[in-house]
Formats: C-alpha cells, structure tokens, sequence
C-alpha cells in the first residue's frame, strides 16, 4: 500500500475509522469522503471531505486521482425498518452507489474497487427459522439470494452495477463486493454497543431471542479483509466476509456479565424469526489466505474501554442555518451557498435578509428577513433573530455593512453565530482606496498610486474614481489632467491614479479563521459592464498565484475576498484594490474548485479546514453572467 492513492467513501465510519489508520501506518495516500465531521485523533496528512457524497464531482476526485476506492459509505436501520427509510435508503445507498461510480468510473488512475455489500442479500429463508437451531447455516456465495430489506436490495443492486462495469473494455479497474456479515466495533450502532452505552449508564438491557446465531465480525477484522482483497486484484465478484463462527446472543449477554457483575437484562418476546446465520469463509481462505483472528472475549473490552473514554469526549458543534445579508438580486450567490450547504447536510436552511421586502432574491431562499436598516441594528438584535432561527454563519454581501458586522463578529462568535468577515480595521484599510494604498505603500505591496491630490500622479494620462465605494461607480479612465480635474467635480471624494496600459484581472480568495490563504483563483476579466465582470475565465499561473497570496497574506484579511489588478505589457503587476467579501462573478471560483461558502459552513461549526484540501479544477472555465427567467406557481403568494 506505500504510496498507493486511495479514496474511502463513509471512512469516518465504523470499519472506515479502522480502516485508515492501517493503511495510513502502511503508507498510503488516503482521501476520506464522509457526512460526519473528521475525527480529531487522524494524522493531519489524511484528506478528507465533510458532507453527502451526492455532491462530489468528478473535479473533485480527479484530481486526487486514486488507484483503489473503497466504498463503505452507507445508511441503514435496525432489524425492521422504518417508513421514513423509503427515502432515505434511496438516497444515501441506491443514488449515492450509483453516483459515486458515475463519476469513478471515468477516473484513469482508478484500478480497484471494494464494495462493502452484505450478507442480508442472501434469501433469509436459508438462516431464518420459527424455533431455535442447534447449529448456524453456513451461508456460501453460491446460494440463493432474496433481499431481505431495502439495504439489501441497494446492496445487491450494486453489485449488479460493478459487475455491468467490469463488462466494458472502457472500464480500467477490477471490482470484489465483499458481502459482510454481522459487523460490530466502537463508536458502533450495532447491539453490542448499544449494550455496553446502557450498561455504562446502570440501565437495564433488553435481550431479544437470545437463542438467535450470527456470526459476528469486528470492525478491526473487517477492515483488514477488505484491505486484503483490495491488493489482490485477481479476486473479482463476490466474496463473505465473516469470522466463520456463529455465536448465540446468550453468549454476549455472558461475556458482558463478566464485565458488568451487576448488569440486568430483560427478555423480549419479539415476534421475529431466529436466525441462525454464518460466513463460509472457504473460498475467502482459499484465494486471500487469512481469517479474521478476533473473537467477542476479545473485542469485547475494547468496546467497553472506548465507550468509558468517549463519554468524556466533547461533540464538535452542528452545522445550523445561514443568513445572507442584503441578498437584494444575488441570485447567483445564494445557489452557490445552497450547493455548499447540501454538501454538508439537507438539514441547513438558507434565510436571506435585506431592507426591500421586494427584493428578487427572497424567491431563492428558503426563508426571508425583512432587516432593519443598519443604523437601527445592534448585536442584541442580530444574536436574537439568530438564535431564534438557529443561525451559526452570516455572510454579508454589501459593502456598507461591512463595518457593522465586522465590529459585532467577536461578541457574535461568542454566541455561536460565526461572520464571514475580515477585522474591522482591515475592513477600513479596503473601503478607502486611499488608506488601501498608504497601507499597501508601508507593506511594500506594489499598488497604483493613490492620491487625494492630482499633483501628486506624474502620469500622461489619470483614473478618477471614489474614495469609499465601489470603484467602478462613476469612474473615469485614461483621461488627461484638465478631464480627470473636471470630472472630479462630480464626485463626492475623488481619488486620482495613474492610467496604467495593461489587462485587468480578478483574483478571488479564501483565507481561514488562523490567517492561511487556503486557495486562491486567478481569472481574466473578458467583459466588463458596471465594473462587474460578464464574461470572466479562469487561468493558472504559479508565479502569480503566489505572489497574490503572499499579498493576501499581508493584507491580513479572513473568508472571502476579491483582488483588482492590472498586469502591464512588462508583466509588472500593480493592485488596483480589494473587495473584502463575495464579489459578483466570484461564483466563477467556486465551479473552479475555491469552495469557500463550503469552507465557511465547516468553520462555523468548528471544524479546522487546514485538513481539507483545495482541487482546483485541471481545466479552466468560463463564466458568462446574463438574465434569466424563473417561474412559480402563484397561487399561495
């Protein structure tokens, strides 16, 4: 496994958790995709991705460019399941399988597959019975098969989608679907461990058909034999994965006495079949050479002593909703913080506020706040509606509310409630392009010269603009000193610069809660209307990529930003200015790969995205921004 590049969906799980860290210690190159956050005890050097793997893209896994996959990930109930699972079970095993291989599938590097499938495939009449048996049914790949439960009808569907793929010459990996039997381990849902939970509390357990056999797998065990078949790339199709050795519930009830002398069970008389089911591990042994070593005595304590530690744990904080502020007609942007919110989770809503019930943005969101104006708000007022509506990240979008959320994010923060925003005094420095420049001058930042006083620009030819604002607001360009003089009359608090020849890029920006630029993203600006880029295209430049983020880095800036500049015909690049949040055609930056409303969303609920990385798309990408029509139904409005 030295140096083999390896993705793992649902790693964060039971089998997955043991499963990267054996082949981290091996020396792989592992990549964890998973709902639940990243466990804190993984080496910082393993990626991961927090979120529905519904959403991942080919962008993304590509670039990782994995040689073994590992598909763990999955959702599945107790014994009987519920009505609500119908959906659930669609689309977290059915969608999710079918998705993750759509986009594997199309993957060069990739040479194997693991499916982690199940034994509940096999035809339950086989080790289902109305009386207790004296021996357990040695289930072997050859038998009957009958899903006995939607996980099991997922489960055997996607063998039959590997076993399509392998079909094609087009298709560059082998695939095993290792059909796992009764699995157990820490931090599990299984009986075991909800067992040892309630024993730990002095609860009394309740022992259902204690005379029932299943061959009991630990996660330990589980995740060495699916590693093993992943390295023998000759073993294709369907292979068991048991310990080969059914064990009474009875017995479980005894192993657990001996650790809980007090312990007090009940026993139900829950009208369902005993089961009496085993793992023939004959063709496993035969063609890997291994079987798993652990049996309940020993795993048994392991549970109890992880389940002792876990209690003095803390949970990490849960994603909760979003508030964009001054959503006004930023219909582009709040689709994007939608995207990122559904990689997390289904849960968040996506609330936007502004001053102009009107606004066209308020038929994007899930739900709408009509917000007081910013000199009638206050932090008691923004922590309250924040609280009522379980908001944990704001992201303002308008630079004259910059300051106020700025000034108010370390006493919100303390709350709960995380701003995507930059420290007030930097907020100043990038509202006026004046100090912006003084600033830049003092840190040795090579920005256009900027002065209240034309005198001071030896130039042919002056830009004037606003001081404070948007620059593009009523700015004049390539001008002479008599026209840059007469149209700075019809400004409120002009500024002059040098009318520099060259091409105006954009350069958006990620930079976490520590200070570390996680990413940034150059792109040209092809079409300029209302200074706001129409048509805008993406490109790569390591030198310039660089350069910008040991800017950024100086500029001491936190979330989102956006960098002007002007490369001129000797390639010297001059910084023009800095908008300290989301820009109108930054949506550009996240289709590629600068995934900052996902970033925000992780960091608001305290996860370190130091330990998750940037993938920039290989190939670049064109943004073009125009009007479209959206229609609804307008009966309940």
């Amino acid at each position: 496994m030295k140096d083999k590049r390896v993705f793992i969906s649902g790693g964060a799980g039971v089998i997955g958790n043991e499963m990267v860290l054996k082949l981290h210690q091996m020396g792989a190159k592992v990549f964890v995709g998973d709902l639940k956050p990243r466990p804190t005890h993984w080496p910082k050097d393993i990626l991961y991705r927090q979120g529905d793997l519904n959403c991942l893209t080919e962008r993304e896994i590509n670039s990782f460019k994995p040689e073994i996959f590992f598909h763990l990930a999955a959702t599945f109930e107790r014994s009987t399941e519920s009505y609500e699972f119908w959906k659930e079970n669609f689309q977290h095993n059915i969608n999710l399988s079918n998705h993750l291989m759509t986009v594997m599938k199309n993957i060069t590097s990739l040479r194997r597959v693991v499916f982690a499938s199940s034994y509940l495939i096999y035809n339950p009449e086989l080790y289902n019975f109305p009386t207790p048996q004296k021996s357990a049914k040695r289930l072997s790949e050859g038998d009957p098969i009958y899903p006995r439960n939607l996980t099991g009808v997922a489960k055997l569907l996607h063998e039959i989608e590997l076993r399509f793929l392998n079909g094609f010459i087009e298709v560059p990996f082998t695939s095993v679907c290792a059909r796992i039997f009764r699995g157990y381990g820490k931090n599990s849902k299984d009986v075991i461990s909800r067992w040892v939970r309630s024993l730990l509390n002095g609860e009394e357990i309740t022992v259902y058909k204690k005379e029932g056999m299943f061959d009991y797998i630990y996660c330990e065990d589980t995740a060495e034999g699916l590693i093993k078949l992943a390295l023998n790339y000759e073993v294709k199709g369907l292979i068991n994965l048991g310990n080969d050795n059914a064990r009474r519930v009875e017995e479980v009830v005894d192993i657990l006495k001996k650790h809980f002398p007090e312990m007090k069970t009940k026993e139900s008389d829950l009208d369902i079949p005993f089961e009496a089911s085993q793992a023939n591990m004959d063709y496993y042994v035969k063609t890997i050479g291994w079987k798993p070593p652990h049996q309940l005595e020993d795993t048994i304590p392991k549970i109890i002593e992880f389940e002792k530690n876990k209690s003095q744990q803390k949970d990490k904080p849960k994603p909760g909703n979003i508030l964009i502020t001054s959503v006004s007609r930023k219909v582009p942007l709040v689709k994007a913080v939608k995207m990122a919110a559904k990689k997390v989770t289904d849960s968040i809503k996506i609330i936007g506020g502004d001053v102009n019930e009107n606004c066209i943005a308020k038929f994007f969101v899930d739900d709408f706040w009509l917000m007081p104006f910013i000199k009638d708000l206050n932090t008691e007022k923004v922590i309250e509606y924040c609280k009522t509506n379980n908001i944990k990240l704001i992201i303002p979008t308008r630079d004259g509310e910059l300051t106020f959320f700025s000034s108010i994010s370390n006493d919100l923060e303390k709350s709960g409630i995380y701003v995507l925003i930059s420290n007030p005094e930097q907020i100043e420095v990038c509202l006026d392009k004046n100090l912006f420049y003084e600033f830049c001058n003092g840190k040795s930042i090579n920005a256009i010269k900027t002065s209240l006083k034309i005198e001071d620009i030896q130039s042919e030819k002056f830009v004037v603009k606003e001081r404070f604002g948007a620059g593009s607001i009523s700015i004049g360009i390539d001008l002479t000193k008599e026209e840059a003089i007469q149209h700075s009359k019809n400004l409120s608090n002009p500024i002059y610069q040098p009318f520099i020849k060259g091409n105006e890029i954009s350069v958006d920006a990620y930079i976490d809660k520590k200070g570390n630029v996680k990413g940034v993203l150059l792109r040209r600006r092809d079409m300029v209307v209302n200074g706001e880029s129409q048509i805008t295209t993406s490109f790569k430049s390591d030198e310039l990529e660089k350069l910008f983020s040991d800017i950024i880095f100086k500029l001491n800036l936190r979330g989102h930003i956006v960098l002007q500049a002007i490369i001129d015909d000797k390639n010297n690049v001059h910084l023009i200015e800095c908008n300290s949040r989301f820009g109108g055609a930054s949506t550009l930056s996240i289709a590629a790969g600068l995934d900052s409303f996902y970033w925000a969303i992780l960091e608001s609920s305290g996860e370190d995205i130091s330990e998750y990385s940037y993938f920039r798309s290989e190939t670049e990408v064109k943004q073009i921004r125009y009007p479209n029509d959206y229609i609804i139904d307008d009966s309940g409005i």
